[in-house]
């Protein structure tokens, strides 16, 4: 049996970037995104990255309510996101709805597919 109860908002997207530099400035994706976690009240309890030889890079901040994650692909034009938080204590659906469309606009994105799943 299934409880009405929402686990929280998943979102998976692959986003189409004109410009390069955006994808490849792990820096200032850090920056931007820890700067969105503090306006959203929610809290990082962790992050990592690795940036590949061509200034790519992938991404992953930790979240007591759940994760940010990111992949850029410069020679594709593409970047991929995955989010989810979640709702343990209050209903984050719209916070992580408004984080994936700033990021989108961070990107100055494209949106070439998205997917959201209710946990």
């Amino acid at each position: 049996m299934r409880s009405s109860y929402q686990k929280g908002l998943h979102i998976l997207a692959t986003l189409h970037v004109k410009d390069d530099q955006l994808m490849t400035d792990c820096e200032r994706w850090l920056s931007h995104t820890a700067l969105l976690l503090s306006k959203h009240e929610l809290t990082e309890v962790g992050r990592t990255f690795h940036v590949f030889p061509n200034n790519s890079f992938t991404a992953a901040f930790c979240l007591k309510e759940s994760h940010i994650c990111i992949h850029t692909w410069p020679e594709f034009s593409q970047v991929s996101m995955d989010i989810y938080v979640c709702n343990l204590m209050e209903d984050n659906t719209n916070k992580a709805k408004r984080i994936y469309h700033d990021l989108v606009e961070f990107f100055n994105a494209s949106i070439v597919e998205e997917t959201e799943i209710n946990r």
